[in-house]
């Protein structure tokens, strides 16, 4: 992998204290429609499956709940010396906060494989002192067994900046169905616009999308069977817009079921 770009997930903390504070007071925070591209909002149970945590440390990452109480999100989103808080910011309304009282990451993740551009176990699950909202519906991950192709469509729901720079964040999961390309296998899989195939800017993620869940249609149901880890622009360049790169969960199901159980939040059948 070369010339990878992984998403940015620092963000000034007083930018995130003042989406918060706008939040709050029910102000508008960015209207647009797109994680970058030009997606349309997330609906039905992509949207009311995925949250924001926000860290002492300033930072915004996607999550995805997998139990009332338990958030699948990257590696690189939780460091074992932060604390982090659920923040369900619907826009207009005061966002619910919930603490974070255990993280647990993947003991294989590797920080310096991630900055080098090199696959790693980009997986962690957060612990929640009490359930999350009431509109928050936990998703299903995927087997052990996923089996992914070159051509097979995903949907990627994250709530990051929706245009590149921005320092606001609107509040809801924007969605974009996504192409599978490259060479997947269970460490890496790349994703792209179909319309743009990477080369011009296209629907993909972006800051604050890290940890954001890819959805894999069963046979009518919605499953997670990867989360965001990096981006890149348009033809191998830096920022958002041109491929999206996930962490398969295949490799990782196994240590998400168990460390679930040792959190006391076991996964449904």
């Amino acid at each position: 992998m070369t010339n990878l770009r992984f998403i940015p997930r620092y963000l000034p903390f007083g930018l995130v204290t003042a989406l918060a504070i706008a939040a709050m007071n029910g102000a508008a925070v960015i209207s647009s429609v797109a994680m970058v591209g030009g997606a349309p909002p997330a609906a039905g149970n992509v949207r009311s499956s995925v949250v924001t945590i926000l860290s002492s440390y300033g930072t915004f990452c996607t999550a995805t709940a997998v139990t009332r109480d338990l958030l699948l999100t990257a590696g690189h989103c939780v460091d074992p010396d932060g604390h982090y808080k659920l923040a369900d910011t619907m826009p207009g309304q005061v966002p619910a906060l919930k603490d974070v009282v255990r993280t647990a990451r993947h003991p294989q993740f590797d920080i310096k494989r991630l900055l080098g551009h090199l696959a790693t176990a980009d997986v962690a699950l957060l612990k929640l002192a009490e359930p999350a909202p009431a509109r928050v519906t936990p998703a299903r991950i995927g087997g052990e067994n996923e089996l992914i192709a070159i051509g097979d469509v995903l949907t990627v729901a994250g709530i990051g900046v929706t245009v590149r720079g921005a320092d606001r964040l609107d509040g809801l999961a924007h969605a974009a169905t996504l192409t599978v390309t490259g060479h997947p296998s269970s460490l890496e899989i790349r994703l792209f616009d179909p319309a743009t195939k990477g080369v011009s800017a296209g629907l993909g993620a972006c800051t604050g999308d890290s940890g954001a869940p890819a959805f894999r249609d069963e046979n009518g149901s919605l499953v997670v069977i990867g989360i965001v880890s990096w981006s890149t622009g348009p033809n191998l360049t830096g920022g958002c817009g041109g491929l999206t790169g996930l962490t398969p969960l295949q490799r990782y199901r196994s240590w998400i079921v168990d460390t679930a159980k040792v959190l006391g939040s076991p996964l449904a059948p």
